[in-house]
């Protein structure tokens, strides 16, 4: 039996042979042996002792011991064939021997009266490449709120917000390079909605003289009060992959850090009502370009594993321009698409 695992050996270094840069070959000292058609042997020797010891093997009886048949047509000799390059390993102890060539595994089993061949074999999954520059798109979905000299604002003040309905929403266009195994640098540009919905719906927010208002709607049944603000933003983070780094795929922490900045594209408050004496739903609009900044910057964080990313944002520079509303710097929470 150790014969056929020799024999396993010998074509597998003869595989290897052939796959050899042509650049190494033209170093050394070659054999090659022509049989057939187009048959051929090549056999690198690195020095004159291992030259002398070729003088000694009996190629024929080689080839005799591997028992295998020529094609008498074509007058080739197929030992065996393999696409692209095999790694073959050898493990032996006193009773089993193994032969492992790519996927396939020959365990030869001499420990009892009889001996055991067993062939086994891996299911060859496609290795994803991590490409060193992609781009995708994500969608951003979360609450909004805001921060009052670093707190909540609290239930009685009237531009107090509902965490379920002040959504924040944005698109992204974004681009990824990474700089070395596991970390990227991430650009982005999209477009971002603000909602912030009022949780009194007794107050609504009025341009009054180029200030924000809230004034008291008492002659009204009010069902929604909100302002909203939309903003073209560019933002670049950079980010670990540790499932990356450890060849874990996505079965990793991943987390990202970096700044963003954003420029208003439009905004508005708007209340939903009911006139007291009928029944009847209506809507007043107002713009709210007079009294919300322009301008917006602040720190993104995201955090995930697996297929779910969170995020969270925090600007640095307040909603509504300075001395036209109060002190408010939004934040916000949500998932990555």
């Amino acid at each position: 039996m150790k014969k056929y695992l020799l024999a396993i050996l010998l074509l597998a270094l003869i595989q290897m042979a052939f796959g050899q840069d042509q650049g190494n070959q033209t170093k050394q000292d070659s054999v090659i042996v022509d049989f057939g058609r187009s048959g051929k042997i090549v056999i690198l020797v690195d020095n004159q002792a291992d030259f002398e010891r070729l003088k000694t093997l009996d190629v024929n009886q080689i080839i005799r011991e591997l028992n295998l048949e020529m094609d008498e047509k074509t007058g080739k000799l197929h030992v065996v064939e393999l696409k692209g390059k095999e790694i073959v390993t050898v493990r032996e102890d006193a009773q089993e021997t193994e032969v492992s060539v790519g996927r396939f595994r020959v365990i030869v089993d001499e420990g009892g009266d009889k001996t055991h061949v067993r062939v086994e074999s891996k299911d060859r999954k496609p290795k994803k490449v991590d490409p060193g520059f992609r781009t995708y798109f994500n969608f951003d979905l979360g609450i909004n709120n805001y921060l009052e000299d670093g707190n909540f604002p609290s239930g009685a003040s009237p531009y107090s917000v509902k965490g379920w309905g002040s959504w924040n929403v944005g698109l992204n266009w974004m681009a990824s390079q990474r700089v070395a195994k596991g970390a990227y640098w991430d650009f982005g540009l999209g477009v971002q909605w603000y909602n912030f919905k009022f949780e009194d719906t007794r107050f609504q927010a009025l341009n009054q003289d180029g200030n924000v208002a809230w004034v008291l709607r008492d002659d009204v049944a009010g069902f929604k009060s909100k302002v909203s603000a939309s903003y073209l933003t560019a933002q670049t983070l950079f980010r670990l992959d540790f499932g990356k780094m450890n060849d874990a795929g996505r079965n990793g922490l991943r987390v990202a850090a970096g700044p963003y900045a954003g420029y208003r594209l439009g905004g508005r408050s708007k209340y939903v009502y009911r006139d007291l004496p009928t029944s009847g739903r209506r809507r007043e609009k107002e713009s709210a370009g007079s009294y919300l900044n322009n301008l917006r910057y602040g720190v993104r964080g995201e955090v995930g594993f697996r297929s779910v990313t969170f995020f969270t944002t925090y600007d640095l520079n307040e909603l509504f321009l300075p001395g036209q509303g109060p002190s408010l710097n939004p934040i916000s929470f949500g998932l990555v698409f």
